[in-house]
């Protein structure tokens, strides 16, 4: 009998299974960890090492449910068999985990975002995949306060505001190097391979105490992924039924025992001519783009950095005519906006081998474009040439000092008035813009306490053309001692040299001729804001975060063109008054155990200007704004659910004169999209859904007098003023300025992503 007993205990033990694994987050091992399997009384807790083991699981299929306080709860469905050992590791994802990530923003050094005195809001690679786009300009839709601008209905060529400032006033950088500047931004913001991307890093107010001209609005900071961290290859593609193709294709190597390469490949192509409004236009431009990026960390003794890397985009971009083709371009007969667009750049960093921190960190860029808007051609060159030494200092426990040398040469050369010059004979003559920048940055991180932090910054350049410039700020940081609340109160000066060719696209599309009232002078801004983020957990099981900021910025000799003078006309002047953004931001981050996390957030401000004591509401800007993204993972089905969306408030539209029938401001409008997410395997994603489920797009009749793009049925009198004619009753001439949003209705959407680690 004693042997039969012990002959079934061996039976029934042999016939269970075991789970093993390890808890980690992030690489680090989660201690008391609890792993159980749903319905049943098999569990177990992870040890300090992130270890746990179950044993004498009866065959079946459990779910097994792994939490940990802090983290949000996995779910796995799983079929153990007899005598099975299982091996599984969870890797756990923090209820929020923001505030410790690194930036390096805004003080040009790495730091967590909670210690960071300068507010910087972060946003990573899997925060643009809940909206997969074809390029980064697109892809921050969905950022609060941050809104991409279209320009041009027939090119669709567009920029970035940032709290209502247009997109010249915000610098747009890659890897902390000025990149994307002049032709750039209008042109320069596609072709990034989005499959490299790390993070987005977004600083709202001035930064041209360390970033110096363009960084008066904020910069957005553009980091790619660091090649020891990439996969081995990864490929994301995915295309809609408008016929749009992006392919983004990424490949990590090693060339020898020290250095690492990342190289990527953006390709993108749309030749699906549409008209849905009917107006005889595009709806959305034709693009061949290809960017190629590449990459290359070197190691180097005691953790020296050096690394280096380039990009090269060619564009081949056309809106207009439903009828144009290449033999028409700079014809007068059919109407089309033409643009080739080649570019290159190269960036890099290099720590000098002495004992002391230095770093020197430069970029060069040179950008071609070759364009026609209609009869009027644009043809223009830009060369960019940067430099900066960085010296960081600590002194003691409480002062971080940061010093820097930078050296800026830009060339520019275009067909425009913008580089013609006179001879004594009043012949026109080409005359190039050569500008030399030189300047010279202090700043200094003082740590009062463990609660307080104090940041003062001065920075002085010299411009070749306008003279001296000087930007000083200062940040305060206010820290709780169980750091879940935070203050920053910052102000700050900024300054911009503008040059209207390069960064307005509607002074070239040859609908309204051009006007300079006297030399325009550098635009100027002071800005205060103060910002408050406070960390709230539930039960340890749900994470509420709130991040709120009030923001107001002062401008003097602010050039804002002017369409409503002259119809015909846009005229460009430095203000003879002021210039006024003013607002309050909320972001709110809530994140459940179970895997539901809502991102939602709003600004309202008023952006206006004031001139001969007559205050005015800037054109093409929203009152309010709003985003969201909301997603839950079912983790026993591998799929993930995403709902994004913004909506905003009416904008005043550049309208032709009093005649004109459209509208003379905006509707509320929003775009809103879904998307589903299957995990096929570790490595595997299929991902799909809607874009634009309302369906919304602009008035048909955004383009005035789109069968006349040339203005050949237009009467004007001696002053050069379109009267109005029985085929003309709105006195309109053609113009495709009257835009603010996209015009590119409901449409679906399908890819996959693939990797190899």
């Amino acid at each position: 009998m004693l042997l039969l007993l012990i002959y079934i205990h061996q039976f029934g033990h042999a016939q269970t299974a075991k789970l093993s694994g390890k808890i980690s987050a992030l690489g680090n091992p989660v201690e008391l960890a609890n792993i159980s399997l749903k319905g049943s009384k098999y569990g177990s807790k992870s040890d300090t090492a992130g270890l746990f083991e179950i044993n004498s699981i009866p065959p079946g299929l459990y779910i097994i449910r792994v939490s940990a306080m802090g983290y949000i709860r996995i779910e796995q469905s799983v079929t153990f068999r007899e005598n099975e050992n299982l091996a599984l590791n969870f890797d756990l994802s923090a209820l929020q985990n923001t505030l410790n990530e690194v930036v390096v923003s805004g003080t040009m050094k790495e730091v967590s975002k909670l210690e960071s005195a300068v507010p910087v809001e972060v946003y990573s690679a899997k925060f643009f995949k809940a909206n997969p786009t074809p390029s980064i300009f697109e892809s921050l839709q969905n950022v609060n306060g941050v809104r991409p601008q279209l320009n041009c209905n027939v090119c669709n060529t567009g920029d970035i505001h940032i709290n209502g400032l247009e997109g010249p006033y915000t610098m747009v950088l890659i890897d902390g190097m000025p990149i994307v500047s002049g032709l750039s931004t209008v042109y320069g913001l596609t072709g990034i391979p989005q499959s490299l991307i790390d993070r987005v890093e977004i600083v709202k107010g001035p930064a041209s105490t360390l970033y110096g001209s363009e960084a008066v609005g904020g910069l957005i900071n553009i980091i790619t992924k660091k090649p020891y961290g990439a996969p081995l290859f990864s490929a994301d593609v995915f295309s809609s039924n408008w016929g749009d193709v992006n392919t983004d294709l990424g490949y990590k190597f090693n060339a020898g025992q020290k250095a690492q390469s990342l190289l990527g490949i953006n390709y993108f192509n749309f030749q699906n001519r549409i008209d849905q409004n009917k107006d005889g236009f595009t709806d959305i431009t034709l693009q061949n783009r290809i960017s190629l990026f590449n990459k290359w960390t070197i190691e180097r003794k005691e953790n020296r950095v050096f690394s280096i890397a380039a990009r090269f985009i060619n564009e081949d971009r056309f809106g207009g005519d439903m009828r144009w083709r290449k033999e028409f371009r700079g014809g007068d007969s059919i109407y089309g906006e033409s643009i080739f667009t080649r570019r290159w750049e190269t960036f890099g960093v290099y720590q000098l081998p002495v004992k002391e921190r230095l770093k020197f960190m430069f970029s060069a860029n040179g950008h071609n474009q070759n364009s026609y808007y209609g009869t009027k051609s644009y043809n223009a060159d830009q060369y960019i040439g940067f430099g900066q030494l960085i010296w960081e200092k600590t002194l003691g426990k409480h002062h971080d000092l940061l010093f820097g040398l930078t050296y800026r040469y830009t060339f520019y050369d275009d067909n425009t008035p913008a580089t013609a010059a006179f001879d004594t004979i009043n012949t026109p003559k080409n005359k190039p813009s050569k500008i030399s920048l030189p300047g010279i940055f202090f700043q200094n991180e003082i740590t009062i306490n463990e609660q307080h932090k104090l940041l003062i910054g001065i920075r002085y350049d010299y411009n070749s053309i306008h003279g001296n410039m000087f930007t000083p700020r200062l940040n305060y940081k206010i820290t709780s001692e169980n750091k879940q609340n935070i203050l920053r109160i910052s102000a700050g000066n900024g300054y911009r040299v503008a040059n209207v060719f390069t960064e307005d696209h509607a002074a070239l599309t040859g609908a309204r001729s051009v006007e300079f009232i006297g030399n325009l002078k550098p635009e100027t801004s002071w800005n205060g804001n103060i910002n408050f983020v406070k960390k709230i957990y539930i039960q340890n099981r749900t994470y509420l975060g709130l991040d709120a900021t009030a923001f107001y910025t002062y401008f003097s000799n602010r050039i804002i063109p002017d369409y409503l003078s002259d119809p015909n006309k846009i005229i460009y002047s430095n203000l003879n008054g002021h210039a006024v953004s003013k607002g309050i931001s909320l972001n709110v981050d809530l994140a459940f155990e179970y895997g539901l996390k809502i991102l939602a957030a709003a600004t309202w401000m008023d952006v206006s200007f004031s001139e001969n004591g007559k205050n005015q509401r800037q054109l093409l800007t929203e009152r309010f704004s709003g985003v969201w993204s909301i997603g839950y993972k079912f983790n026993t089905l591998g799929l993930t659910i995403d709902y994004t969306g913004n909506i905003y408030g009416p904008m005043l539209l550049p309208i032709l004169g009093n005649l004109d029938n459209r509208a003379s401001q905006s509707p509320v409008w929003s775009l809103q999209n879904i998307q589903l997410t299957k995990i096929i395997r570790k490595n595997f994603e299929v991902f799909g859904g809607i874009k634009n489920l309302l369906n919304f797009t602009p008035p048909a009749n955004s383009i005035a007098r789109s069968f006349d793009p040339f203005d050949k049925k237009v009467e004007f009198d001696p002053n050069g003023q379109v009267v109005p004619t029985a085929n003309n009753p709105n006195a309109l001439t053609f113009d495709p300025t009257y835009v603010f949003a996209p015009n590119q209705g409901l449409r679906g959407f399908l890819g996959f992503r693939y990797s190899i680690r």
